[in-house]
């Protein structure tokens, strides 16, 4: 058996300096992990009067829509899954705002928040969902919103400009009109 010399244990190549090494290597990395969670968090949501995050969806038919080529049109845009309760909720009178509007040029969009895509399909067949609809891939639109759940719901007015911030469901289809009407108003 042989003991480490003390020149040996703080030698450059030693188990215990690797060590230290590491364990300071995770503490920092931890620590900016920390950061960037703070900064994120304390960025808040974008919210009414901000302008719209630039996003392009890519619907479960495969179509593009992309929020720029919107502009000159209300918007209402619904993050949602399969497996939020509260998105139930509001499905239905989600679909009948849409069905009342659609002819006024109102552009409804679900995104579709961490979800399997069969499940997604099914969740919109069951309600009856027809207005766009499409799932966040990468959670690049819910990440450019800064979400904290489903459902939530922005109205953009025809400037670009957010006019209405719904975080949970809606409790009636009067609601949804009132935040419509606002935009439309604008």
């Amino acid at each position: 058996m042989t003991q480490e010399t003390p020149a040996e244990a703080g030698s450059p190549s030693s188990p215990r300096r690797w060590g230290t090494i590491l364990v300071w290597a995770l503490v920092l990395g931890l620590l900016a992990l920390l950061g960037f969670t703070l900064i994120r968090t304390q960025q808040g949501q974008v919210g009414i009067g901000d302008l719209v995050p630039d996003f392009t969806l890519t619907t479960f038919d495969g179509e593009q829509v992309a929020i720029t080529d919107l502009r000159g049109q209300v918007v209402l845009i619904n993050f949602w899954a399969s497996w939020c309760l509260a998105c139930e909720e509001e499905a239905a009178e989600l679909e009948n705002a849409y069905q009342m509007y659609k002819d006024q040029g109102v552009v409804f969009l679900g995104v579709d928040y961490s979800d399997i895509e069969r499940e997604a399909l099914a969740y919109l067949a069951r309600f009856g969902i027809t207005y766009i609809n499409g799932p966040d891939l990468g959670t690049r639109i819910s990440q450019a919103f800064r979400i904290r759940g489903v459902p939530e719901t922005f109205v953009v007015g025809a400037d670009g400009h957010l006019t209405s911030v719904r975080i949970g469901p809606y409790s009636s289809l009067f609601e949804i009109v009132d935040a419509i009407e606002d935009a439309l108003g604008q």
